[in-house]
Parts: structure tokens; C-alpha cells; sequence
């Protein structure tokens, strides 16, 4: 829109859409042709000094700026940009040419400032929308229709996105992109005509709520500071101003209005700082890295772009005739990647396929639709399935950008960037299984990183089960980066200047803070695996005074896990664990002491709780390392009190079950000892629920012991065997519960021996507690026998004749 004929200057407007390749080439060819001395961008002022890194050749997009609040990282905002983006086309251009370029959106400290005083006064934001501090939005959060959706209606096509594509995306010849952006501008002005004669369409507060004087229209604020900036550019001596703004925001730009108008549209927010009702927030802004999945999902624009993979490829550079061939390429190399056979007889078809579609359905260029229906129907056999791989991979793709290490950043930021690039442990937009062999120095370095980020509540790296080996040596993280991390990272800045000092000050506040014993012991665990040592004397009084302090066995034994992994953690890594395993040693041995008194008095939910515990103490108790001290002391102690607990009738009957099951396998008890145990409690004396709660806590530890211990079996079959059936209805659902839990090789074989004939003598079928059948002593009886019944002796057929009788 030219500025001839007007008696005040009019910049050239370039409405764009935001992240369309199409308008990143009209923007692109219209700054050519127009060859402007300052290049305004709608996007954060505060930015500014931080646009000349864009010309860097370290930046790589996809990147974006972000902006957040000093006092309060998580009040951030995020402006991400694309190589197709036409922001991103713009600023390049200017930098290049050596042509001044500035940000003219209204500062992001006036929206954080508006959002807090919105939040302390309790009153929504108009219309409901999001916050902009999150989705900064080219249409405001107000507007509740999608211009492009409007016009491709008016146009008669009710899909947007392919109009858009076919209006926009696929016009070959941009040489005149004034056209576009005067058709553009003349659709919006119609659109916000229609919306309420040229506002920003955006509802007006509730009066009784708060005055419209104190709470701005802040789609109106934009527009008036936009406009103030354009003035303010033409005063300073400016005369070819062009303007990269969202098409929505041309007719407003386009208007001339007093600037005296414009100033009191921003009249609330110039009370900042001098004793008005809203307060001033400081920011910080910096560069971060992006990707594309990101992207794909709600952008900084308010809407994100689906296929931001396609766009990228239709701005790649391709011409007409190379752009389709070279995107079915891809997607067969893609496929021979994955081991699906694709022959280029299947890219020459595909080609053909596409265009055939697009010309049935009167599209210029084959779009995002017709390539994809070309590949199922011939590199897919008409499956829906491998189409994931293809969106995944290709139409959103994992590109992640990267942003020059001279970009200011917090402290913290950069000393992470340094120790991803010393650990060659660089950040990625696709998730990344890291396997990590802890007696390497240089693996045990990305473990303490990783754990230390944990700390911080920055979660790049998640823990995983190793796939290969076992032992405390072997750590599996799962890696995925996402630019939401970079707000993580600035709030973490408060802990520390660097990732140790901030982890380590991070744990003490978190082991100070902690509600209850079990959460200063995973600070405890965390510290060790992290090497945090000057956090672990703060929080290792911390634990003792607790420990000191908790009586509860179910809490101890809550905490001991994390404490008793620690300890191992420590053995690996070489770290000094003395005043932690002090601290185990107590833990353990009040357990020991309290164990019987908690477990009375419980009902079903308690004692299963407490089983669990139970368990989890007996294998920490495995994993204290042997030798001489302590460790077999208090194994012994804690032996002690598991036979205290089995020997108890008056204590629910699974944990007295599985005590004697843990001792049994532990070699404690003999299966002669567990029989009498066993009989007791299967006695008829004994409620048959409570028996079977007895039978389920002795058989959750397996079915091999009933498979190769007769005697255990036959107690088991001939209880279930003399059950009442008006009692029997009762204890199955428990009995099933118990056996479930068997392996099936367990439980087929328990099945065959009890359908034997000759299992009923072996397992004492034929009366409770009977003894395995003795065919020794059995043979001892025949010559007795045959002389009652008068026939003659076991082996008498072999006596020499002439012999005695």
C-alpha cells in the first residue's frame, strides 16, 4: 500500500500470515521491490538489541524469544519463527541490507503487568481467552473466528487450509506481491467491518468488575502502539516504512487517527511505576531453541501449524516441477529406512497419483492431502498405518534449532549449555534412550547432570529401565528436549549461577521442606546419585532429626528404600556414605523393635499396606552389603523380629504368613519347622477367612515351594478339601487371588500332582497333617503279612528246593 497521494505518510503494510510459507515469499519479494530504510515487525520491543543475533550464522531456525518476567520466570512468553516464517523472512532481510529493523508490538511488560493486576482483582480475561503471556495471539485472544476460515467461506471452500494453500501456498509467480497484500487488506477490513466497524472485535470488560479505565482493551493497546511506533519512525526521518504485521492488524494500521487517540488507548498502562493501580514488571529476553513439534502444537501465535514439516519443504527452494518428485524421495527413503521396500517405480507413480488428484479437484499445485493419499494407496497398499511414520517424520518432522553461545542468557543457562557441549549431550526435539555404564567417568558426569536438572524440576532426562544388564552400574534415561525447559531453567536461575551450586542449593530447601520422612530420604538418594556434598550434611540432619522423631513403622519403612538404594548408589559412584549408613543402621533397627506392635490391630486394607512394607524392608535388607559390622547384625535383628511376627496368633494372618515364608526362604526355617506353623494355622479353630489371608501371605512369594514340598501341599489340599461349603463360597475369591498370582508353569504343574492318582498317598490325601507314604517301611510288613494270610514269603519262589518252608 503505497504512501503517493497522501498528505500524511502511510507505510507499506505487508500483511502476512503467520508461519505461511507463502507469505514468507511475498514478504520476501515485496521487500525487494519496495527496498525500504526501516523494516517494522510486529512482535516485543524489549527484544530489540537481541535481533542482530539472528544474522549470526550459529542461528538456525527454528528458534524463538522469549520473554519473562525477572521476579517470575514462569510469567514468560514465547515468539517462535520458522525459516517460513515471514517475521523471520523480514528481519533477515533488514540485517542482510544493513537496513534498521524494530519490533513494534506493545511490550510484553504491559501484558505481564495487566495479567497480574487481573489475577490480584480475581477478574477474567475478555472474552475468557488464554493468557497472551502464553499464546502472545495475532488475533487476540477475543476473536473467536479464524479470518482465513472467513474468507475461505466466502470464497466457497470450506476447508481453510486448503484454500489457503491454494490462494496463497501454491502461487508460482510472487513477482507482484503487492496484489496479495492489497486483496488481503481489503478482506480484513471487510471481516472487521462486519465484526463491529473496524475494532479489534474484542468484548468490553464488565464495568462492575473494573473500569474499562483501568483494564484496557489490550487488542486496541496493540494497535495503537503499533501506530505509535510507525509515527514515531516517520518522525525520525524514515519516509519507506514497510510493515510486517498479521493481515488481521492492516486495516487498523492503515487508519490514520490522532496520536493523541492512540496515547490514551494506552493511557492505563502509562501509570506504570508513578503510583497507578498497575504495577511496572521487569524482563529479561533471550534467544531459545524451538522445534518443530513444538510448533505444530499451540504456537506463540495462538494457533499452531500442522504440518510445519510440508511448510518447510514448500519454502525450501524447490521449483514446481522439482517440488513434488523431492518430497515423495524423502518419504521413500524414510520407508527404506524403517525396512518397508519402496522401489522408485513407487516415487514415479506417487508423483502421478498426486497430480492426477489435484487435477480432479481443480487445485493448482497438489497439496498436503493428495501426497498423502498418494502414498497409501501406492507405497502403503491402502494401510492407514505406516501414514504415522510419514506424519511424524516428515510432515511435522524433529527439526530443532540452535541459537549462538554469545546470546545473553541467565547464568545458569549458559553453564548448562557448557555442559552439554563438554558431555557431548546436546539437546534434541526426538525423545533419545540414553544407557549409561556408571563405572565410566564420563557416563557417571552425565548422570550427575541429568540428576541434578531432576532437582531442579528441569525433567530432560526421565528414568528408565535399563534394556540390557542388571546391577546398581547401569542407569537408562529417555531424553526430549522441549523449549518449554528454558522457562524451567530461568526459574531454577533463583537456586543458584550454575547447576551445581543451584541443584545443591535446591536439595537443602527441598529436604528442609519436606512433609515426612519417606521425602527427605528421596533427597538423600537424589544428593548421592547428583554428588552433592555440601547439600548432604544439611540434609542428612535434617533425616536424622526426623528419624529421631517418627515412630511410625510404616513411615520408616517407607523411607528405607530410597536410603538403602542410596547407599548402593554411593558404592558405585565412590562416594563417601558413612554418616548415611549410620542413619540406615538406626532405621532398620527401630523397625526391627517396632514391627510386632504395628502390625496389630489392622484390618484387611492395613495389613495388605503393611505387607507391602513388610516386603520392601526384607529386600533392602538383601541389598546392605555383607562383611563384617553392622550389616549382618542387623539382618539377624531383623530376622529376630520376622520370627517374633510368625509365632503371633493374635496378628492378621497374612503377615504372619508371609513372615514365615520369608524366613523359610531364607533358609531361618526348615520346611519341618514351617509344617507345624502351617497346621496351626489351618487348624479347625481358626475362622477359614483368616486361614486363607494365612495362605495367601505364605504363598505370595511363589508356587515352588508347594511343588517341591509334599508335605506343604498336602496341609494346603486337605484344608481346602474339608471346608464347609456353605464356607467355601467365602474363602474362594481369596484363594483365587492367591493362586493367580502363580506363575502358569506353577500353577500346571500344582494341577497334575494333585490329579494324580499315587498324589494322594505322596501328599497325605488321606487325612490332615498325615506323613508322605513310606514304601520302605511299607516292605518291612510283607513277610508279616503273607504269614497271616497264610501264603508264602516275599521272596520265597527264589529259595533253593529241598529248602525249609
Amino acid at each position: 500500500m503505497p504512501a503517493a497521494g497522501r498528505a500524511r505518510p502511510v507505510p507499506h503494510l505487508l500483511g502476512v500470515r503467520h508461519h505461511g510459507p507463502g507469505s514468507a515469499r511475498a514478504v520476501g519479494a515485496a521487500l525487494d521491490a519496495l527496498a525500504p530504510d526501516i523494516v517494522l515487525v510486529e512482535g516485543p520491543p524489549e527484544a530489540d538489541l537481541l535481533l542482530s543475533y539472528a544474522a549470526d550464522p550459529e542461528m538456525q531456525p527454528p528458534v524463538a524469544l522469549l520473554v519473562h518476567a525477572v521476579d517470575d520466570p514462569a510469567q514468560a512468553g514465547f515468539w517462535p519463527y520458522a525459516e517460513f516464517s515471514p517475521e523471520w523472512v523480514a528481519v533477515r532481510y533488514a540485517l542482510d541490507r544493513g537496513v534498521p529493523v524494530r519490533f513494534i508490538d506493545l511490550p510484553a511488560a504491559c501484558s505481564f503487568a495487566l495479567d497480574r493486576a487481573r489475577a490480584a482483582l480475581s477478574v477474567p480475561r475478555p472474552g475468557g481467552g488464554p493468557d497472551p503471556a502464553e499464546t502472545p495471539d495475532d488475533t487476540g485472544p477475543a476473536v473467536r473466528t479464524d479470518p482465513i476460515a472467513m474468507l475461505a467461506r466466502v470464497a466457497g471452500h470450506d476447508d481453510p487450509e486448503r484454500w489457503w494453500e491454494d490462494a496463497v501456498e501454491h502461487r508460482a509467480d510472487h513477482r507482484d506481491p503487492t496484489t496479495l497484500f492489497a486483496l488481503l487488506a481489503e478482506a480484513m477490513t471487510a471481516l472487521r467491518e462486519g465484526a463491529g466497524g473496524g475494532a479489534a472485535a474484542s468484548p468490553a470488560l464488565d464495568e462492575a468488575a473494573a473500569p474499562p479505565s483501568v483494564f484496557p482493551d489490550l487488542e486496541a493497546a496493540r494497535e495503537a502502539h503499533m501506530r505509535l511506533a510507525v509515527g514515531t519512525a516517520y518522525r525520525q526521518g524514515f519516509r519507506n516504512v514497510a510493515v510486517v504485521c498479521g493481515a488481521w492488524h492492516v486495516p487498523a494500521l492503515a487508519a490514520v487517527r490522532p496520536a493523541a487517540e492512540d496515547r490514551a488507548v494506552l493511557a492505563p498502562f502509562a501509570a506504570f511505576g508513578r503510583g497507578g493501580v498497575l504495577p511496572r514488571v521487569k524482563v529479561e529476553t533471550t534467544w531459545v531453541p524451538w522445534t518443530y513439534r513444538r510448533l505444530a502444537h499451540s504456537s506463540g501465535y495462538g494457533a499452531g501449524v500442522a504440518s510445519p514439516g510440508w511448510y518447510h519443504h514448500l519454502f525450501a527452494g524447490h521449483d514446481a516441477a522439482g517440488m513434488l518428485p523431492h518430497w515423495f524421495v524423502r518419504i521413500a527413503d524414510l520407508f527404506r529406512a524403517a525396512g518397508r521396500p519402496v522401489s522408485p517405480a513407487h516415487v514415479i507413480e506417487a508423483v502421478r497419483h498426486a497430480e492426477a488428484l489435484a487435477a480432479l479437484r481443480d487445485r493448482p499445485l497438489p497439496g498436503l492431502d493428495e501426497t498423502l493419499e498418494a502414498v497409501r494407496a501406492v507405497m502403503c497398499d491402502g494401510e492407514d498405518g505406516p501414514l504415522a511414520l510419514v506424519h511424524d517424520d516428515i510432515v511435522v518432522g524433529d527439526r530443532i534449532g540452535t541459537v549462538p553461545g554469545s546470546v545473553p542468557a541467565v547464568p545458569l543457562q549458559r553453564d548448562l549449555a557448557r555442559l552439554q557441549k563438554t558431555l557431548k549431550l546436546h539437546p534434541e526435539a526426538a525423545t533419545r534412550e540414553l544407557e549409561l555404564d556408571l563405572r565410566k567417568p564420563s557416563h557417571a558426569e552425565k548422570s550427575r547432570l541429568l540428576t541434578r536438572l531432576e532437582l531442579l524440576d528441569v525433567p530432560w532426562g526421565v528414568p528408565s529401565r535399563a534394556r540390557r544388564g542388571t546391577g546398581t552400574f547401569r542407569e537408562a534415561w529417555s531424553l526430549t528436549w522441549q523449549p518449554e525447559l528454558a522457562i524451567r531453567v530461568a526459574e531454577a536461575g533463583v537456586w543458584g549461577t550454575t547447576v551445581l551450586s543451584a541443584a545443591t542449593n535446591r536439595a537443602a530447601e527441598l529436604a528442609l521442606r519436606a512433609e515426612s520422612l519417606a521425602e527427605v530420604t528421596e533427597v538423600a538418594e537424589c544428593c548421592l546419585r547428583a554428588d552433592l556434598p555440601d547439600a548432604l550434611p544439611t540434609v542428612m540432619q535434617v533425616l536424622e532429626d526426623r528419624a529421631a522423631l517418627d515412630s511410625d513403622v510404616a513411615g520408616l519403612a517407607e523411607a528405607l528404600p530410597a536410603l538403602v538404594r542410596a547407599l548402593r548408589y554411593g558404592d558405585v559412584r565412590g562416594t563417601d556414605t558413612a554418616a548415611l549408613a549410620a542413619v540406615v543402621d538406626g532405621l532398620l533397627l527401630r523397625i526391627c523393635i517396632g514391627l510386632v506392635p504395628a502390625c496389630a490391630g489392622l484390618d484387611a486394607d492395613g495389613a495388605r499396606e503393611m505387607l507391602r512394607h513388610l516386603d520392601e524392608v526384607h529386600d533392602c535388607t538383601g541389598l546392605l552389603a555383607s562383611g563384617e559390622g553392622s550389616p549382618d547384625d542387623l539382618r539377624a535383628y531383623w530376622f529376630a523380629a520376622l520370627l517374633r511376627l510368625a509365632d503371633r496368633a493374635d496378628l492378621p494372618g497374612l503377615l504372619t504368613g508371609r513372615a514365615v515364608r520369608l524366613l523359610l526362604d531364607s533358609g531361618r526355617l526348615t520346611a519341618e519347622d514351617a509344617g507345624p506353623r502351617m497346621s496351626r494355622a489351618l487348624s479347625r479353630g481358626t475362622p477359614y477367612r483368616d486361614a486363607a489371608a494365612w495362605i495367601e501371605g505364605f504363598l505370595s512369594g511363589g508356587g515352588l515351594l508347594l511343588v517341591h514340598d509334599d508335605v506343604l501341599l498336602g496341609l494346603v489340599d486337605a484344608w481346602v478339601a474339608q471346608i464347609p461349603a456353605e464356607d467355601f463360597t467365602d474363602v474362594l475369591p481369596l484363594l483365587r487371588r492367591t493362586f493367580s498370582g502363580f506363575a502358569a508353569p506353577e500353577r500346571r504343574t500344582l494341577g497334575e500332582r494333585l490329579r494324580s492318582p499315587a498324589r494322594g498317598a505322596a501328599a497325605g490325601r488321606s487325612g490332615r497333617g498325615a506323613a508322605p507314604f513310606d514304601l520302605g517301611r511299607a516292605d518291612a510288613a510283607l513277610p508279616l503279612v503273607a504269614f497271616l494270610l497264610g501264603g508264602p514269603a516275599p521272596g520265597a519262589a527264589a529259595e533253593k528246593p529241598g529248602g525249609r518252608p
